[in-house]
Formats: structure tokens, C-alpha cells, sequence
């Protein structure tokens, strides 16, 4: 697992617009400068827990659209075709949180949760219920609970509790799932299966750090684990259910490799999947008795895969150059299979259990998140959702240009360009991914969107470490190279100062999660390069972001980062960590972070506020109370994406 902050989430956390409607101050130590040491380490001020106010909406039309439209722009993501692909299960946060939401064939849309934030969902592979988890206030500990299709009865499976867990799917026939989770008080995972019938919960296994549920095998015998190598690769085992024999299928021993999107053969002989293993890029393989075989080896990664029910047809998607690439084929008949007509966009796939119908999530810049259902039985391709874009004109929506420069050190580094129409010479944000294991790609943000229209450039950069160029680019700030990723953001301002498109000396860095320290880092590293930063959910010390790391986080951190008891190790994370070179910042800074994150600490943002507004630095706080590892309640993000609207046009208003 890594410190990402999905797309969709960044979306979420990382938008503002104009003056701030709440009454609301910014707070800056400038303005404090005359305070004692104590209340200068007074974190959170009362001033930084905002008093959130009713959402306010502009006119649709306006040459400048208000922040808040942008925001109110909804998608349908997490797509799940009913057993028999009449229907679908998706998510969407069109009252204000990600819920659950039903379409049938008679394409009329229907909530059907209505209380916590829903984190995840499944089909029962008979049809006959759904199972959905939910946190609390955003904490990633998860209550699993079933319910009827049509959202009438429901029932509590596991309730939420201090233990971290994760879904690992039903059997075939529907009576039991399994899932990983970790006991009282222990960082690592067990893994368990509940018996939907009698509610027998047994622990199959008494697991260790990183291990997860990858998918039952067909005849409900047996179970594939991952167990987390680093941020960007596993190992795969299969635990025998009436034995408890835990065979390795690919991992010790080898260089770590990815191995995901198992799809099983319905005779349970054998597994397709996508892996990277002994390859730069991630290719199309079967798996059996232990052997593995390519069968597709691109020269680009190969991000997902499904299997029809009948085991007839394979349907992939391939990275390509960060859109996607539909690909299918026929696995008995051989040939060619008619692709569908798709607008452009980032794609994910998944075939209903028992019917050879595809469900096809599709996002871009002008799409914010919606679903395709292709039948392959007649080949037709009808569109299951349409997500508004709250008054927004679709033509308006910037797309972006993929870019490439060489970083001081000769490395290539890439990202998306999105140059606001009609602008010479425009101001830039330097937007920062999570992970960092991630990828910045085509699809609709909220706030770069927004800047867009108010004449603001934006470079979404892929830093050394992002993914989709690879596993060796995505290994190169490993372990000790960590500083490489950070010197990337400043080559690449350098980058667009020679590019002449954009006006680098009104630069600011904006990024959230592993971006969120690379923002701390780079205001810290760069003192005088860019107008400000703004950063949500970052680490501003290594070394106690690794101690306090959740358990899904610590299975990979040791591999990414290094050994947080190793005294070299720990002595390298002190001296990377932005908190210990606050001193030498020098630029405007809003920080935005929820209290109950379990992934990057609160503390992690407190620490750094304190010590930047006790130089003297010009800090805006934003500490939500009901927010975890993004910002997930619509209210809350309107409030904070106005404020880091107000901030960047100001830092990067002409002196």
C-alpha cells in the first residue's frame, strides 16, 4: 500500500476559488510574529478547526465559474455488474459522500446507502445481496455489512472496530468471504473466512505484515494472497482451505514483482494475471501448477485484466502514454473481437460473474467518471451513467499535452501540461501526486480545472517513482534516492522557464499525501523558487511518519524507504525530513490535513505549522475534525478549496 491519495480524492482535497464565504481569518505567524514560544506551539489554534457554512453555489454561465461548481461536479467509479449484468453498482458522492447507487435496465438511477461514506462494495456471486464497507470518520478501520439489491435489508456482518481490514471477495457459491485483518493490538494480518449462513468466523491463517485476500479459486477450496513487497510489487501464495498449507507461488527469492487482476479458468486449472515479473513493463500471463507464461508482452504497462464467466474471453487495458488502450481476445476461437467506439480517457474493466457482459469505468478531462456497459453476446455498447458536470460547459474543460524534459542528472522526466486558453504567459501550478507509487493522468480535477479557467497553467508532474513508464522509473527515488524526486520538482520550473509557455517565476507547488511532502520539501529544499505551497495530508518527518505508519502502510514502507531501526536509515530520514530544514523556509504556505488520518498522521502537519509560524512564515491551517486521509464531506471541501483558491491567486498574482 502506499501514501496515495487517489485521483478521485485529490479532486476532492485539492480545490479552491475566491474569498473565502466563512468568517473565517487566515492565520499567519507575520502576523503573529510578537507571540511567546508557548502559544506559538499551540497546534491546532482554534482559528485552523473551520466553522463550516452553508454550500453557496455561482451562476452557471460565468465567464470565471465560482470553485464550488467545480466541486459539485459528480462521477460514478467503482463499477459492479450484477451476476447477470442487468444491473450495476457503483458510487458517487451526489449528496455530499461516496454512497452506494443502483441502475437497472431501466436506466433510472437509485441510492441505495445513506449513512457513512461507503469505502468499498461487492456482489454476491448468486445475486441474491450486495456486501459495502464503511469507516468512521475516516479512520480505514471497516464495518462490512450485506444488503438486498434493492437497499431493504441489511445486515452486520463485522462492525467497525480499532482493527484495520481488508474485503477479499465471496467464494463462487456465495455463501462465504474472506478477508485479512488485524488483531487487537498486532500490525500484522490474519486471514479469515466468514460463513454468511451460520456466521462461523474462522481465522485460516495467522498471517504477518502486508497480506491480503487476492481472490478465491473457483471451487472454494482454495485462496491466492498477496503479501506487500515495497509499494509497486508482491508476492502471491495459495493457502489450502482444508489442509492450511501455505504454498508460495512467485515471490522470495526473485526480484520483486507486481502480480494482480488474478482471473481465474472456471475449472480452477490455472489463473490469468498482470505482472511485471523479469520485465520492465507490467504484460498479460497465465499461471499454473506453479509455472508462469507470458502471453501479451507490450511495450507500455498493461494496467488490469478481466476474464468472461466461460473462461472465452480476455479483455485487458494498456497505459499508453497515460490513456488508456481497450484490448480483448478470444481465448478458444482466436481471431479478432470487434472493439467498442469509447471517447478517450482512463479506462478500468470487469466482467459480470455469469454473463459475458463488461462494464467499462472511462474517465477524462471532460468526463468526470462514467460507466459503459459492452455486451459481447451482440457487441452493442450502451452508456449506464451520466454524471453531471454541474453547469459546466464540457468545451470549456482544458485537455492536456504529455510532456518530457531531462532532469539535472540526465534522467527523462514526464507529465500533462494544461495551458488555460486564451492566456499568454500564464502563472503555473506545480501539481504532486500521492504514492508515490501513482501516476498523474488525463482526468477531471476539480481544482486544476478551476485555475485553468482563472488563467492559472498546471504541469501534473510524473516524478522519478511515479508509475506507468515502467518498473525501473518507478524505482528510482527508492531507499536512499528519496532527495532525487524532490530535486525533480525544481528541475522541472526550471524545465518550463525554458519552455517559455508559462511564466516561471510566478510558480507554486501543490500536492497532497507523499505530494504533500514533496510540497514541504520542496519550499524547504528551494527556498527561493516558487511563490508558495500549498499541502494536504503530508509527512513533514520521516522519521516519526514511519514509526506511526498503519499496518497496511508499514508491509511496504521497509522496501521503499528503508529500515526505520536500521541507526544509518533512521539518520538519513532525519536529514530528508522537511522539519529539520524549516528554518530555511521562506515562502507563504496553506496546510490542510484530517484529524483522524491513519495513514500520515495529523501531528505530521501540526509539527510543521508550529515551527514555520514560530520563524515568522505566513501559514494557513485548515485541521478537520471529521476527516481522515482526504476530504470525503462536500461542505468541508468547498471551505478549504475556496481558501486555497484565495491563496494561490494571491501568492501568484504579477508583483
Amino acid at each position: 500500500m502506499s501514501r496515495a491519495l487517489s485521483r478521485l480524492a485529490l479532486a476532492l482535497a485539492l480545490a479552491g476559488c475566491g474569498a473565502p464565504q466563512t468568517a473565517m481569518t487566515v492565520t499567519s505567524g507575520a502576523e503573529t510574529s510578537t507571540e511567546t514560544s508557548e502559544e506559538a506551539s499551540a497546534a491546532p489554534r482554534p482559528e485552523d478547526v473551520p466553522a463550516i457554512e452553508p454550500v453557496r453555489l455561482g451562476l452557471a454561465g460565468a465567464a470565471e465559474p465560482d470553485v464550488v461548481r467545480y466541486l459539485v461536479v459528480r462521477s460514478a467509479y467503482a463499477p459492479r455488474l450484477s451476476p447477470d449484468g442487468a444491473a450495476l453498482a457503483y458510487r458517487t458522492s451526489t449528496t455530499g459522500a461516496p454512497q452506494l447507487w443502483m441502475v437497472g435496465a431501466d436506466g433510472v438511477p437509485e441510492q441505495r446507502t445513506f449513512g457513512e461514506p461507503i469505502t468499498f462494495h461487492a456482489w454476491s456471486p448468486t445475486g441474491a445481496h450486495l456486501v459495502y464497507g464503511s469507516d468512521r470518520g475516516g479512520d480505514e478501520r471497516e464495518g462490512f455489512t450485506l444488503m438486498s439489491p434493492d437497499g431493504t435489508r441489511e445486515r452486520v456482518l463485522l462492525p467497525a472496530t480499532e482493527a484495520f481490514r481488508s474485503f477479499g471477495g465471496f467464494s463462487r457459491d456465495g455463501r462465504r468471504v474472506a478477508y485479512a485483518t488485524t488483531p487487537e493490538g498486532s500490525p500484522r494480518y490474519d486471514v479469515h473466512v466468514l460463513d454468511l449462513e451460520t456466521g462461523e468466523d474462522r481465522r485460516v491463517l495467522e498471517g504477518r505484515l502486508g497480506l491480503y485476500v487476492a481472490a478465491w479459486r473457483p471451487d472454494g477450496r482454495a485462496l491466492v494472497l498477496g503479501e506487500t513487497r515495497g509499494e509497486d510489487a508482491n508476492d502471491l501464495h495459495l493457502l489450502d482451505l482444508e489442509t492450511r498449507a501455505l504454498t508460495t507461488l512467485f515471490g522470495p527469492g526473485e526480484e520483486p514483482s507486481q502480480y494482480h487482476s488474478i482471473a481465474w479458468l472456471p475449472d480452477s486449472s490455472g489463473f490469468y494475471l498482470v505482472t511485471d515479473r523479469g520485465r520492465d513493463f507490467a504484460g498479460v500471463a497465465f499461471a499454473s501448477g506453479g509455472e508462469l507464461r507470458f502471453v501479451h508482452t507490450p511495450e507500455r504497462d498493461v494496467e488490469g485484466l478481466a476474464l468472461s464467466p466461460d473462461g472465452d474471453v480476455l479483455v485487458w487495458t494498456e497505459n499508453d502514454g497515460g490513456f488508456s488502450r481497450l484490448c480483448a481476445q478470444p481465448l478458444r476461437a482466436g481471431g479478432e473481437l470487434a472493439l467498442p467506439e469509447l471517447p478517450p480517457g482512463v479506462y478500468s474493466v470487469g466482467f459480470a460473474e455469469r454473463a459475458p457482459v463488461v462494464a467499462i469505468a472511462i474517465r477524462s478531462p471532460r468526463i468526470p467518471g462514467d460507466v459503459w456497459r459492452w455486451d459481447l453476446r451482440d457487441g452493442s455498447v450502451r452508456r449506464l451513467t451520466r454524471s453531471t458536470l454541474a453547469g459546466l460547459d464540457p468545451e470549456r474543460l482544458v485537455e492536456p499535452t504529455a510532456i518530457s524534459f531531462p532532469a539535472s542528472d540526465g534522467e527523462t522526466i514526464h507529465g500533462l501540461l494544461y495551458l488555460p486558453p486564451g492566456t499568454l504567459h500564464p502563472p503555473v501550478v506545480i501539481d504532486l501526486h500521492g504514492g508515490p507509487t501513482a501516476q498523474a493522468r488525463p482526468t477531471f480535477a476539480a481544482t486544476q480545472q478551476y485555475l485553468l479557467a482563472r488563467g492559472v497553467a498546471v504541469l501534473d508532474l510524473n516524478f522519478r517513482g511515479s508509475t506507468g513508464y515502467g518498473k525501473r522509473y518507478a524505482r528510482l527515488d527508492n531507499g536512499r534516492r528519496r532527495a532525487d524526486a524532490v530535486r525533480d520538482v525544481e528541475d522541472a520550473r526550471r524545465w518550463l522557464a525554458r519552455d517559455g509557455r508559462v511564466d516561471a517565476t510566478r510558480a507554486a507547488v501543490m500536492g497532497g499525501s507523499y505530494g504533500g511532502y514533496l510540497v514541504f520539501a520542496a519550499l524547504t529544499t528551494f527556498p527561493e523558487s516558487f511563490r508558495g505551497g500549498a499541502s494536504f495530508v503530508g509527512v513533514s518527518n520521516w522519521v516519526t511518519a514511519l514509526e506511526g505508519a498503519s499496518p497496511e502502510l508499514r508491509a511496504s514502507d521497509r522496501l521503499e524507504y528503508g529500515d526505520i531501526d536500521d541507526p544509518a536509515d533512521r539518520a538519513f530520514f532525519e536529514s530528508i525530513s522537511p522539519i529539520t530544514h524549516v528554518e530555511r523556509l521562506a515562502r507563504p504556505l496553506l496546510v490542510s490535513h484530517g484529524a483522524n488520518d491513519p495513514r500520515d498522521p495529523v501531528s505530521e502537519s501540526d509539527r510543521f505549522v508550529v515551527a514555520a509560524r514560530a520563524r515568522g512564515v505566513e501559514v494557513d491551517y485548515v485541521r478537520f475534525p471529521d476527516e481522515g486521509h482526504g476530504v470525503r464531506h462536500l461542505a468541508n471541501r468547498v471551505h478549504l478549496y475556496r481558501r486555497v483558491a484565495a491563496f494561490l491567486e494571491r501568492v501568484l498574482a504579477p508583483e
